[in-house]
């Protein structure tokens, strides 16, 4: 199992990052983005630390370690928002093609059904702006789009929400990395600022949770 601790540490370490996008490029960004978006079994991929490393990569100061293989920030940001558009969209008709007994699926260690069911959650608490907000938060984003295809949510909201929300997810952690990335605490202590953009990305989790915790406490105190 060597290759799985391997594997671990190229996405989710800025090191790994580093040498993953060194060593595949924007290929390589471009299918973990699809993956962690259009697959359901993509839910663990690190979407947003990549972004953020890819966007540091992308900065002056990224140079010194990509050297002639440096990819420009703005076509960065053209294949990745394609690749999260795409993506998405795989996930609404994977869900449409399923329907409403993918809730029902039983769970296996290839499909999460408990990060379906809590996607599901979010999407009747918040419609179609779901697609949206779920770029921001780990998980959600990769169940959102199957819990709307499997919802039959008109197919041009979503395409709407879907741009929209790709293109806001990628440029908001790549620019954040290009820009932060030319300060020079940054440089030195990317790992530190990489994980403080994950504990950033994860908040809105459990903001959530705890909302949801009042929310049933409220209830089981009127009742």
């Amino acid at each position: 199992m060597e290759w799985i601790k391997q594997f671990w540490h190229l996405i989710s370490t800025p090191e790994g990052l580093q040498t993953l996008i060194g060593w595949g490029g924007l290929p390589v960004l471009a299918l973990i983005v699809f993956a962690e978006t259009g697959l359901l079994i993509g839910f663990f991929l690190p979407g947003d630390s990549l972004l953020f490393v890819a966007g540091f990569l992308a900065s002056p100061a990224g140079e010194k370690i990509m050297g002639d293989h440096q990819f420009s920030i703005f076509w960065l940001n053209v294949v990745l928002i394609i690749a999260a558009i795409v993506g998405d969209t795989v996930g609404y008709w994977i869900g449409h093609k399923a329907g409403p007994p993918i809730f029902n699926r039983p769970q296996s260690r290839f499909f999460r059904r408990d990060y379906l069911l809590r996607a599901h959650e979010f999407y009747e608490r918040h419609g179609g702006k779901t697609i949206v907000l779920a770029r921001f938060i780990p998980i959600i984003r990769t169940f959102a789009p199957v819990v709307a295809g499997a919802a039959s949510m008109n197919y041009r909201h979503f395409v709407a929400y879907n741009v929209f929300g790709g293109i806001g997810w990628v440029v908001s952690m790549t620019l954040l990395g290009y820009y932060l990335g030319q300060i020079p605490w940054v440089q030195q202590n990317l790992e530190k600022a990489v994980l403080i953009v994950i504990l950033l990305s994860i908040s809105p989790m459990f903001v959530h949770a705890w909302q949801e915790w009042r929310r049933k406490r409220s209830a089981n105190k009127s009742s």
